[in-house]
């Protein structure tokens, strides 16, 4: 899980937050922990609130009827759109100003709180949340700052399991049966694209990554890696392994590593400087050797939806993209 180091916050809104956090942390943040493993089981804890377990453990007493919520993750923003519920803030994409390229026609207007490095406290604080999604942040003293503002959820637990980040996203928001709702109708889509697939629904699939740091593909324990397992893809070489973090760097040498009987490589942004370097490496001999190339197997795809945090919405959007690249016409 990663840690955000402490943001720097001008002295007026560091002064606000202190005196929130002496005053009213109890109130607001609920930080006391259980024994729970982060079910996010709701029940009510009187007042109109709701009592949430989070995916650290700690219980959050929640409104049970949200208005205003702060999304600082991908995946966060990704789970409050998926269950019909529009952020007033949200922390920018992996290498993204704003929202995730493949969300921006949803969130293009909610205004930016804070990066992946972590919220700024200053804009969070002027924004009076009822309900903050603090996806997998883990630096205390920024969790103690938000939780003097407003409840504050931890929804991304250690597996980074986007199905139960939108399970419990949905218990926080009061939206169970939307959640529930929407994971039925994506165990459905998935169950159509294998009828789709045919024979294909059992190829070796590769999906990596390119920027200005090079190759990389995604192994086991991330987003991109539980939608293909569902629909019972393999995959080549280490990507059946677990990964010490999001992505693996692979050299020019070993790209034979990305190489698969099906090919999903992209960038986090469709125009700049990493989308301009993968014009490059698409014109590099090693990179047209690749069988999946040679065979027109390989697709190039929105890397901010294929190759981040993911979500729900992102989930969705992957099985279209699979369907139009791979299902027999």
């Amino acid at each position: 899980m990663s840690t955000y180091p402490l943001p720097r916050v001008r002295l007026t809104a560091a002064a606000a937050v202190t005196t929130a956090l002496a005053l009213a942390l109890t109130a607001c943040g609920g930080d006391g922990s259980e024994d729970g493993s982060g079910s996010g089981k709701a029940k009510s804890a009187g007042d109109g609130k709701v009592a949430v377990t989070d995916a650290t453990g700690a219980k959050v007493d929640v409104p049970a009827k949200p208005a205003k919520v702060v999304a600082l993750s991908e995946l966060d923003l990704d789970s409050a759109l998926a269950l019909g519920v529009k952020p007033i803030g949200l922390t920018a994409g992996r290498g993204q100003k704003g929202a995730p390229e493949y969300l921006a026609g949803r969130a293009g207007d909610i205004p930016v709180v804070g990066a992946v490095t972590g919220p700024d406290i200053e804009k969070v604080l002027r924004a009076k949340p009822d309900v903050i999604l603090a996806g997998q942040l883990a630096d205390q003293k920024v969790l103690q700052q938000l939780k003097a503002i407003a409840p504050t959820v931890v929804t991304i637990g250690k597996d980074k399991d986007w199905k139960k980040a939108l399970d419990l996203t949905g218990r926080a928001l009061g939206k169970q049966n939307e959640a529930k709702s929407f994971l039925a109708g994506y165990d459905a889509k998935v169950a159509d694209l294998k009828k789709k697939l045919g024979t294909r629904a059992g190829a070796t699939v590769s999906v990596a990554r390119y920027s200005a740091k090079g190759t990389a593909v995604m192994q086991q324990g991330v987003f991109i890696s539980d939608v293909l397992k569902d629909i019972g893809f393999k995959r080549p070489g280490v990507q059946n392994d677990r990964g010490q973090g999001h992505s693996t760097p692979i050299s020019d040498e070993d790209i034979k590593q990305i190489d698969g009987d099906w090919l999903f490589i992209g960038t986090l942004a469709a125009k700049g400087k990493d989308a301009d370097l993968f014009a490059e490496l698409k014109t590099k001999p090693a990179y047209r050797d690749l069988g999946a190339v040679g065979s027109g197997h390989a697709t190039e795809v929105d890397g901010s939806k294929w190759t981040s945090l993911g979500g729900g919405l992102a989930a969705v959007s992957v099985l279209e993209d699979i369907q139009k690249a791979m299902a027999a016409k």
